[in-house]
């Protein structure tokens, strides 16, 4: 019985040290800055390396964006009676925002293999464009100025 309760934490301990490296998914981790992260001139190079944001291949990503509103006022896009075709081709209606966001888009710069990402930060403001569920947003789509 000792053994078996070992064995249980052991397989528990491992399954959770595995799961610290992975980078956390959510549209509120990936995306949502709220209220801004004052680093203003390595503001990009910080927030991606600090949330782990690189592609599925561990390659850098050209072009990530920031939002910053309240996670309260992006869930209620889902809301909007503004649809658009989403940006990325599919075939999904994204839902876009009735007022445009502050956002601040990282461009790729420099480097290739994350971490050794460089990125130039601009601020902008556009309309968010999200694909809902039922509970709220579960993927952002872009920005349209």
């Amino acid at each position: 019985m000792i053994l078996m309760v070992i064995v249980f934490l052991m397989l528990l301990f491992w399954e959770n040290e595995l799961n610290e490296h992975e980078p956390l998914l959510t549209l509120e981790h990936l995306y949502i800055d709220y209220p801004p992260d004052g680093a203003a001139g390595r503001y990009c190079n910080h927030l991606i390396q600090q949330r782990l944001i690189r592609e599925r291949d561990h390659t850098c990503k050209r072009k990530h964006v920031f939002i910053h509103e309240r996670p309260q006022k992006i869930n209620s896009v889902c809301l909007s009676t503004k649809k658009a075709a989403c940006l990325n081709q599919s075939s999904l209606i994204c839902s876009q925002s009735e007022t445009k966001f502050r956002l601040t888009v990282c461009e790729l710069t420099a480097g290739t293999r994350y971490p050794a990402c460089s990125y130039q930060s601009s601020a902008t403001q556009g309309f968010i464009l999200v694909v809902c569920d039922d509970l709220g947003p579960v993927t952002f789509e872009g920005y349209v100025e």
